[in-house]
């Protein structure tokens, strides 16, 4: 899977992107992700990525040129590996639809995605309307930018590719996988200060075990997250 990012800051990314499961991912080649600065697509000779919002409100505003030129550059450079006409060119953004588990693994089935990430108050809303198919919001709150709601999509889709995790049924039982809340663990030793693990855990009895997990996994999320099994 191939991952382009849209940023102005493709320092940040410095960290996320060499650590952990997402370096996995990148070593065993299951996803590549290229950083590009949309402004080396200003061609003005201050290279001015942002101007005054017409209207007259507060803040500043992304221009459209260097992002419908960043995306014109990427559809020439990437037309060995887009296999469909339209593929995901995703705006982070508070007003999109809320991320989770389901849209991370549809993303994660995909062989290239664009992320853009915006800056001051907004981008220009022509790039919305004609370059943007999917606006995605990583929750009911306002960052600097889209650069942290990148990473958490590279992250979330990485741990899904194949042969990424170590042990992938893991990932089976993760919170959200199958609408519900994964449950409590334990961990040697058996006994830590007088409290104690759960004695069915120390059984032996997979079935027993089995049963007991997913009784925890109910109630965590009937609990926390009642929402989740409502309907």
């Amino acid at each position: 899977m191939q991952i382009d990012v849209l940023t102005l800051f493709p320092q940040m990314f410095s960290g996320p992107l060499t650590e952990s499961i997402v370096k996995r991912a990148v070593e065993k080649k299951k996803i590549s992700v290229e950083l590009i600065n949309f402004r080396n697509f200003c061609y003005d000779k201050n290279k001015q990525v942002d101007d005054y919002p017409f209207g007259g409100s507060a803040g500043m505003v992304i221009k459209p040129e260097p992002l419908f030129e960043a995306i014109d550059y990427l559809k020439e450079k990437r037309k060995g590996i887009i296999k469909k006409r339209e593929f995901p060119i995703i705006y982070l953004t508070p007003q999109g639809e809320r991320y989770n588990q389901k849209i991370a693994q549809d993303l994660s089935k995909e062989d290239y995605i664009v992320l853009i990430c915006g800056h001051y108050k907004d981008i220009d809303f022509r790039v919305r309307e004609h370059l943007v198919n999917r606006e995605i919001s990583i929750g009911d709150y306002v960052l600097s930018g889209g650069e942290l709601p990148a990473m958490i999509l590279i992250d979330s889709i990485a741990r899904l590719q194949e042969g990424v995790l170590t042990h992938c049924e893991s990932a089976e039982t993760d919170s959200f996988q199958n609408r519900l809340l994964d449950g409590p663990y334990y961990t040697r030793p058996a006994e830590y200060r007088g409290y104690k693990v759960p004695e069915v855990l120390l059984s032996g009895n997979h079935k027993k075990i089995a049963e007991w997990q997913r009784k925890k996994r109910i109630e965590f999320t009937k609990k926390l997250r009642g929402d989740l099994i409502d309907d």
